[in-house]
């Protein structure tokens, strides 16, 4: 067992030294491999880091080929954590599949959210206009976090290019006991796109009509040439971020943990 994942299983006994742990330890990781390709950083966590205790949480969205091919090519067998929160696009759904059968990835979870607080906490199903946070807690958050629960790592999409918090993005980092990887966070739109062409990869069917960030269909709106790529997330809110790679903490000062 890995440093890392060690200190993931330690953490449940004692959260502040497993924590001060885990961040040297994701420090460390990304200083180490501060220099390397992407796929060079995804094949030293999945085959040697955290062999057996890592999963790609991916949303399929507009830029997730790139990562799913990338993972696909050190290992297919690589558990992919996809959240199906009962609101997203026909069109990302076809897109899942389409990629799935084309990188031949061969351990794809759909998780959905818990049945039973839908029906008590979003019984009408129009969350997402009143309160979006409580609604991408229960369709999102808490879903995540009950799948990730056997891993000791996680790998993430995120980019610094997004901005909106993401500008300093780590390629490693420790969150609530788990390492996250963010192989993909030095890279903008210019080298996605290249990947995209030099590997022949499918387009989401969205992202010609404007859609640039893809998530839930009721907070996604096309974005328009001048804007940032994330601008049509939750238009017109103060919301930016769904909340699945932040802390519990800060749920919890929300009051929704």
């Amino acid at each position: 067992m890995s440093g890392a994942a060690s200190a993931a299983r330690v953490q449940r006994v004692l959260p502040a030294e497993a924590e001060a742990e885990l961040a040297l330890r994701a420090e460390a990781l990304s200083a180490r491999h501060a220099e390397a390709e992407p796929a060079d950083l995804l094949r030293a966590m999945i085959e040697d880091e955290f062999a057996g205790e890592i999963a790609l949480v991916s949303s399929f969205g507009a830029e997730a080929a790139v990562l799913l091919h990338m993972v696909a090519g050190v290992d297919p067998s690589t558990p992919v954590v996809f959240l199906n929160t009962g609101k997203l696009f026909g069109e990302t759904l076809r897109y899942r599949d389409q990629l799935v059968g084309r990188l031949g990835l061969r351990d794809v979870r759909t998780i959905v959210p818990d049945p039973e607080q839908l029906r008590r906490i979003d019984p009408e199903e129009v969350l997402w206009y009143g309160n979006p946070d409580m609604c991408c807690y229960v369709r999102k958050v808490e879903p995540l976090h009950r799948a990730l629960e056997p891993f000791a790592a996680s790998i993430s999409g995120r980019k610094r290019y997004h901005g909106q918090g993401r500008s300093d993005l780590p390629l490693v980092e420790a969150v609530d006991g788990r390492i996250r990887v963010n192989p993909l966070a030095t890279w903008g739109k210019a080298e996605i796109d290249g990947y995209f062409d030099a590997h022949e990869l499918p387009r989401h069917p969205l992202e010609a009509d404007g859609f640039l960030s893809i998530g839930c269909m009721p907070c996604t709106d096309r974005v328009a040439p001048d804007e940032d790529v994330r601008a049509g997330r939750w238009r017109g809110k103060e919301k930016t971020e769904c909340g699945i790679h932040a802390p519990r903490a800060q749920w919890r000062i929300m009051g929704i943990d």
